[in-house]
């Protein structure tokens, strides 16, 4: 291995960095009617006014947080130009913080000096807040705090205070706003009608992107991303097509794109091709796979793990009768209680749906009854890479 070197090149990308999703454009495009909605709930910032709450939703890779940075930087820019308007935006990701006390704790350790942070735990729930309203009337002006994926705190009661902490009197020297946005587009339902009136003051629905606004998502990123005419007719159109097929996601039509453009410089290609984009797909189909795989259930994984045990064995397509026994038999090793065939049934129809396996439904005609047969749709090494946490505790 020691005769192994890296070096640079300058072939294909220009500058890669442009494909990634923390990349900010100058200019949003395909967004133009959210834009527009979102600007306007903005406006009383810029009025030097009490600001209103907002809330955003919509699938994951629709815009929601890059049309908040992007408003939020041009927001920040005009405010500078605007006599007595103090404006400070504080950004939380709430992924991992599934209270609302988890939440108050790195609301306050982003508003307060590195050297003087609080511990996530040992403190009562009013001094949190306690802490969080007294560091926003020291930062005192306009604050909005922007709360990304904010369905994952399982409870309301920050979602109540912070809206209504200047009504309440728990803050007097900050105008503050609160900015939610949720890739769940039920959680807005499963709020508190009190929570709801107050957060939800202002709302942005943000839709799938179509395959017109993916293509100029695309365009836009591929004039900064890669060299002069070094992609082929054609891969802008297939990359923007598979990504509004598959979930109206810009990020998973970036990634594409992104996985192509490597896949080009890997092989020393001079060119981006259709045949590269349809096996970046394949590539991140697997990885997708992988993923999702890891991130199932115990029980539904040991489903998979024994209709991949009958793959192996040259047993599939198996009945569900099969799968059943071959379930039933790892539960038992993994020190698990089964579940009904029933629910192994619905693991299986889940499993289809995800991609992962595949079913053929047979009919043995009248009074004889329809059945489904189940097998493996993806490859073995990539669902036992998927599998793999849960083979390392197998005996």
């Amino acid at each position: 291995m020691s005769d192994i070197t890296f070096s640079p090149t300058s072939t294909i990308f220009e500058q890669r960095e442009a494909l990634l999703e923390e990349w900010t454009p100058e200019e949003l495009v395909g967004r133009d009617e959210e834009l527009q909605k979102y600007h306007a709930a903005l406006q009383p910032v810029i009025n030097n006014e009490t600001p209103s709450n907002i809330f955003l939703y919509g699938k994951s890779g629709v815009g929601k947080t890059a049309a908040t940075r992007y408003l939020l930087s041009a927001l920040e820019r005009d405010a500078a130009d605007v006599d007595g308007l103090d404006l400070s935006t504080v950004e939380v990701n709430c992924d991992g913080l599934n209270s609302s006390y988890q939440a108050a704790v790195a609301i306050v350790n982003t508003l307060r000096d590195p050297a003087n942070q609080i511990s996530n735990t040992g403190y009562p729930q009013a001094s949190v807040y306690q802490f969080l309203f007294d560091a926003l009337d020291d930062l005192g002006g306009t604050v909005l705090i922007i709360l990304d994926e904010v369905d994952h705190i399982e409870d309301d009661s920050l979602l109540y205070k912070l809206p209504r902490a200047r009504s309440n009197g728990d803050i007097s020297e900050a105008k503050l706003g609160v900015i939610g946005i949720s890739n769940d587009l039920d959680f807005r339902n499963q709020l508190s009608s009190k929570v709801r009136s107050s957060l939800c003051e202002k709302e942005v629905s943000f839709s799938a992107y179509n395959a017109n606004e993916l293509q100029l998502v695309l365009k836009q990123r591929e004039a900064v991303a890669f060299q002069d005419d070094v992609l082929d007719d054609g891969v802008i159109e297939m990359c923007a097509a598979y990504g509004a097929k598959d979930s109206g996601d810009a990020r998973q039509a970036l990634d594409l794109l992104l996985e192509a453009g490597d896949l080009a410089r890997e092989y020393d290609d001079e060119l981006v091709t259709e045949h590269h984009v349809r096996e970046a797909r394949q590539r991140l189909q697997t990885d997708q796979v992988v993923e999702g795989i890891r991130n199932y259930s115990d029980h539904g994984q040991l489903v998979l793990y024994a209709l991949t045990g009958l793959a192996e064995e040259d047993d599939t397509p198996a009945r569900t009768r099969d799968i059943m026994g071959a379930y039933q038999e790892l539960a038992r090793e993994e020190g698990l209680d089964p579940v009904s065939e029933r629910s192994v049934r619905d693991y299986l129809g889940e499993l289809t749906q995800l991609g992962i396996v595949s079913s053929t439904e047979y009919n043995r005609g009248k009074g004889g009854g329809k059945y489904k047969k189940f097998e493996l749709e993806q490859p073995i090494s990539s669902i036992k890479t998927g599998l793999s946490e849960l083979l390392k505790k197998s005996p």
